[in-house]
């Protein structure tokens, strides 16, 4: 019985002011809150209430039937306690069904693991436990930041205790394979491996309101069909894709809601196909076989490895500042410093130094708030030149 695996990640960085050469050594507050606050209020009425309350409604329907999962970032969860608790409280209401599991990830949706082991498992842990105090659930499935993955990692994450691990399902990786079935990663023995299929989650997530597309409009019955051909060929198709695509990168005006309440229907009318959480899949699937990766890969761009946050020499110059940062910052014994400089480790930060231009440049222009590259790149060091200076005891 082939199972679909419905997987959203909910991530709103906090987004830094504008902080000029000359604000060095005088002020010390680096985040933007009245923008974060506003850009939070907007994507909850947008999205996260109605789309919550949409997949409350079905689960409620399908009478257990329609089962998803959440990955929630801990910058996500500090916004949400800070200015929308009616939103938190309503993940909390699904989290009560029993229809959906929330994942682990790192606190501050990070590059920790490629800069610092250490850190990466303290973000881990600390995320582990908050997401067990918030949602009454002690995750078992991992996700690392932007599906960023590599058989390391993979080793890593089983010696932590977790059975699942995500990863882009990648055609460089896939070869003749398809990521339609359940891995196990290269030298690992207990932890599975779910494979996103990038080309069913990406026509709902990117392709779905572009008129150019050769299937636009798409409706719901034409995408089961889509999903029912694998039943030969496959034992679970993992759909995962960013919550934001329902009504903030997909405007309710293209018909997204519409689509997806009637979707679970439509692929729920085969007698042979089923809704399973990645827990659940793991529980129910055996690897067909190991899968080696040995270099990173991801789900950003056509590259889908870590171009988006390395691939030039502005980025790699404020990631390892940053991170040369630790020894200090662990030495100070500030909790203050400690959590203002994981706030420095999202990676959202350094994406938006990204200068790739072309199809990938479209995206990345469109989630930056900065002009440039260049001048998300100036406004980082600025304040991590001034954080440099709090750490030294110069300020």
């Amino acid at each position: 019985m082939p199972s679909v695996c419905l997987y959203f990640q909910v991530h709103q960085p906090y987004r830094l002011r504008y902080y000029s050469f000359f604000d060095v050594g005088r002020y010390h507050t680096y985040e933007d809150s009245e923008k974060n606050r506003q850009i939070l209020n907007k994507v909850a009425e947008k999205c996260y209430l109605p789309a919550n309350a949409m997949m409350l409604d079905l689960i409620k329907k399908y009478q257990g039937k329609f089962r998803i999962a959440f990955s929630m970032s801990g910058v996500v969860l500090d916004q949400l306690e800070e200015y929308r608790m009616d939103v938190l409280d309503s993940f909390k209401r699904l989290a009560e069904t029993g229809c959906v599991e929330f994942l682990c990830e790192t606190s501050c949706h990070s590059l920790a693991f490629l800069f610092s082991r250490r850190e990466f498992r303290e973000q881990v842990a600390l995320h582990k436990k908050r997401v067990s105090s918030l949602f009454g659930q002690t995750p078992v499935t991992f996700r690392y930041t932007e599906l960023i993955y590599n058989n390391e990692l993979a080793k890593i994450i089983e010696k932590m205790g977790y059975k699942v691990i995500f990863a882009e399902g990648a055609d460089k990786i896939m070869g003749w394979r398809s990521p339609n079935f359940v891995y196990q990663p290269a030298g690992c023995m207990k932890i599975k491996l779910l494979l996103r299929n990038y080309r069913l989650s990406d026509d709902i997530s990117f392709r779905f309101s572009n008129p150019e597309w050769t299937e636009y409009p798409l409706q719901a019955d034409k995408f089961a069909q889509w999903v029912h051909s694998i039943n030969v060929a496959g034992e679970v198709i993992n759909l995962f894709m960013d919550y934001e695509t329902f009504g903030e990168h997909q405007w309710e005006e293209t018909g997204i809601f519409k689509f997806f309440q009637v979707l679970p229907r439509e692929i729920l009318k085969h007698p042979d196909f089923r809704f399973q959480t990645p827990a659940e899949v793991a529980r129910d699937y055996d690897p067909v076989a190991q899968l080696n990766v040995p270099d990173f890969i991801s789900w950003a761009d056509v590259e889908r490895d870590l171009t988006a946050w390395l691939g030039n020499s502005m980025q790699n110059d404020a990631l390892h500042s940053l991170y040369k940062m630790e020894r200090k910052v662990r030495q100070s014994k500030d909790e203050r410093l400690l959590k203002t400089w994981r706030r420095l480790q999202t990676s959202d930060h350094f994406y938006y130094m990204c200068t790739k231009w072309f199809a990938d440049g479209d995206v990345h222009k469109y989630f930056n708030p900065y002009g440039s590259p260049y001048d998300a790149y100036i406004n980082y060091m600025n304040i991590l030149d001034d954080f440099s200076r709090s750490l030294s005891g110069k300020v």
